[in-house]
């Protein structure tokens, strides 16, 4: 079992929404933390927060879509702190555009953020957790990363590579015996800003024309069911629990996972793709 007292936490988007509730968890089970996000406020405030809860931490600005950022992320938390012993991957974005549509700044954005944040967080980060003999990589993937929908391709392929990424890691963490374990955390609805944010930190703020109409209702529809959805902070207990637990899949909505053995039946009787 996973221990947390005094040890260090690297949480990426970890000044808002899930990031946030997962650093809340960590800290109640008595860890240090490092919270690295792209929104100033939102870390200044995380930070304060703690600060004034006496629990250790400090901020960091991050851009995940960076290697020498990630980098830069790792060397202050070994500086700050002398050791690292769980990092969740957790800042993602997401737009959405239909597949055809979507502008390639925007491909590119998405899976460089999305995919390569945790890509970026493993190649750097793994080293310095298995240094000391205990240690836990998580990486938020999504529903989408076993559930492709219509209007998010991107997103949908990004995440999908998160649960890849994140399923080779771990068995090939228990081939070689190592004490660092791994897991995937699978959202459903989570009542955080993520769509908010994508727009803001969008590099390309122009929408295809083609899909305005369509896209601005489904962006919509899935501000209100986010808004409608479970609160941050528990899903940051199911997070630590599973690390706790030694468990890879956590999952916010496990009914959802109905979906993937249907299409799983689908594959294996008549090779249709299903309707989700």
């Amino acid at each position: 079992m996973q221990e947390f007292k005094d040890k260090v936490a690297v949480i990426t988007g970890g000044a808002s929404g899930i990031g946030l509730g997962m650093s809340r968890a960590f800290a109640q089970r008595g860890m240090k933390l490092v919270i690295a996000d792209l929104d100033s406020q939102a870390l200044e405030a995380a930070v304060t927060e703690f600060t004034t809860a006496g629990v250790p931490v400090i901020g960091h600005a991050c851009d995940v879509s960076d290697l020498q950022a990630v980098q830069a992320l790792a060397d202050k938390t070994m500086q700050h702190y002398g050791a690292v012993h769980v990092l969740c991957n957790n800042a993602g974005v997401g737009i959405p555009t239909s597949a055809r549509n979507m502008k390639l700044e925007d491909w590119k954005w998405i899976i460089d953020v999305d995919l390569w944040g945790p890509i970026y967080g493993v190649k750097v980060f793994l080293p310095l957790i298995e240094a000391q003999g205990e240690g836990h990589i998580n990486s938020t993937s999504s529903m989408a990363g076993l559930l492709s929908s219509g209007m998010m391709g991107a997103y949908n392929v990004a995440k999908h590579g998160v649960v890849a990424l994140m399923a080779a890691l771990e068995r090939e963490l228990r081939a070689k015996k190592s004490p660092v374990t791994a897991s995937v955390l699978c959202p459903g609805p989570i009542n955080t800003n993520i769509s908010r944010h994508s727009v803001e930190f969008r590099p390309s703020r122009a929408k295809p024309k083609a899909d305005g109409d369509k896209a601005g209702k489904m962006a919509s529809n899935i501000q209100a069911s986010l808004e409608a959805g479970m609160d941050p902070d528990e899903v940051g207990e199911m997070v630590a629990r599973a690390i706790e637990d030694e468990k890879f899949w956590v999952l916010t909505h496990p009914w959802w996972a109905k979906g993937v053995q249907k299409q799983l039946d689908a594959l294996m009787q008549d090779q249709t793709l299903t309707r989700i």
